[in-house]
């Protein structure tokens, strides 16, 4: 059986096509930026026309659309990658006689909807069921697994042990394992189908997302109680507003919105297909891997503040010598290196540009690329610890240590350093 599979980069579309190729199918793997050659490059966010699409599934038996955005950024939007993208290759299926369509649409992209999320994945879901082609939409609740972004989020968010949260987390969801997804995903591809059907994927029972926390905990190995505070909607919209502001983040005003409107559906259907009863996500482990998943949870929290600290202190180092301190002070301080006229002039307003720099420079760097960042700023420190040392050593007899302090913020770039990602070329 062919099978194409769009969004195969994706934390549910990478881990389908390992279990399709294990089933023994023949898989397309459709992304942005696909991981193996034998891949179909392809934007959905730049709505590729039914045409192409008809030409690209000559052969293909089942569609399976996974692509999709959790948040919207430049050159992707809801809009595209959710609504028109899919309704192209909806019609692209119809025109190359595609048997099957699955769509992984959402929970909550129902009459209900109010996200932009939900209605721009409702409106391709309504085009596909009016469509003369067997189809299965998918709706599966809260994911969790590896690589997928809310999961990573709630895991983080378990090992802190004061938590304000909208509505006290009396917010209802149904956490289903990624695990289960798959295996259920699998079994539609395989079986037979007709008509238009829509599944609810969700874990075997509703939760509070308090009592989903206090799952992840025990999880991590994490036996006392979290305190968990009730925030108000409006402050908590208001805080996702700003959070928005860091790249990446799956906490946006949509993501409150959906949590608030809760997440929970009837596991009957879910559990036919799969066969047995979906399981937990909150399964216990052993203690080693409880540990690890703990310290992987806590790095995932605090390693993207840590790095904002250590940014925001280069560009308030070089705002301060740009002038914020007073000019004749900062070049009092360099005469007594050694440093005087014209050549400390220079020194002062260099050094300034290059903190900023390598402060600036965090925000627009990553991988790879941003791991130089974190050498040059050792190297910079290094220089100035150095000449400090050489030229004035009792800057280390200070008691307000500014060049001790030195010590312990060189080990935090290198923890950044070490715990810096490699660059990701493939993306869905």
């Amino acid at each position: 059986m062919k099978v194409l599979v769009t969004g195969a980069t994706g934390a549910i579309g990478s881990a389908l096509v390992r279990a399709l190729r294990a089933a023994h199918c023949e898989v397309v793997a459709a992304s942005r930026a696909p991981a193996d050659p034998a891949g179909l490059p392809v934007d959905l966010a730049a709505v590729p026309s039914r045409q192409w699409w008809a030409q690209q599934l000559q052969g293909v038996q089942v569609v399976v659309n996974a692509a999709g955005i959790i948040r919207e950024s430049a050159g992707q939007s809801f809009d595209a990658v959710h609504t028109r993208g899919p309704q192209e290759l909806f019609h692209g299926c119809v025109a190359a006689g595609v048997r099957h369509v699955i769509q992984i649409s959402a929970l909550g992209a129902d009459e209900g909807a109010a996200s932009a999320f939900h209605r721009s994945k409702k409106a391709a879901d309504d085009l596909l069921r009016g469509l003369p082609v067997a189809s299965t939409i998918v709706q599966p609740s809260l994911v969790y697994g590896p690589g997928v972004a809310s999961a990573a989020l709630f895991d983080s968010l378990a090992t802190l042990p004061w938590l304000m949260l909208p509505r006290g987390g009396a917010s209802a969801v149904q956490p289903v394992r990624l695990e289960d997804v798959v295996q259920g995903l699998v079994k539609l591809v395989t079986q037979p189908a007709a008509g238009q059907r829509t599944l609810a994927f969700v874990g075997p029972e509703p939760l509070t997302l308090r009592e989903y926390l206090g799952q992840l905990r025990e999880r991590q190995g994490i036996s006392t109680r979290q305190r968990i505070f009730s925030l108000p909607d409006g402050l908590a919209l208001w805080g996702a507003r700003l959070l928005e502001w860091w790249p990446r983040t799956p906490m946006t005003r949509e993501a409150v919105g959906m949590l608030l409107r809760g997440n929970a559906a009837s596991a009957t259907g879910f559990a036919q297909l799969l066969g047995h009863a979906p399981q937990p996500p909150g399964r216990g482990q052993g203690p080693g891997e409880a540990r690890a998943h703990r310290h992987a949870a806590m790095l995932a929290l605090w390693l993207p503040p840590m790095r904002l600290a250590v940014a925001l202190l280069w560009i308030w180092t070089g705002l301060v010598s740009l002038g914020l301190y007073p000019e004749h002070a900062s070049l009092a301080l360099l005469a007594g290196v050694g440093l005087t006229g014209v050549l400390a002039w220079w020194s002062l307003y260099v050094a300034a540009v290059l903190d900023l720099a390598l402060g600036v420079a965090v925000f627009f760097t990553r991988g790879q690329a941003r791991r130089w960042v974190w050498l040059a700023q050792l190297a910079t420190m290094l220089g100035y610890t150095a000449i400090l040392s050489l030229r004035a050593p009792e800057w280390w007899l200070h008691p307000f240590g500014p060049l001790s302090k030195n010590l312990p913020f060189a080990l935090l770039i290198g923890l950044l350093w070490a715990f810096e990602p490699p660059l990701r070329h493939n993306r869905r």
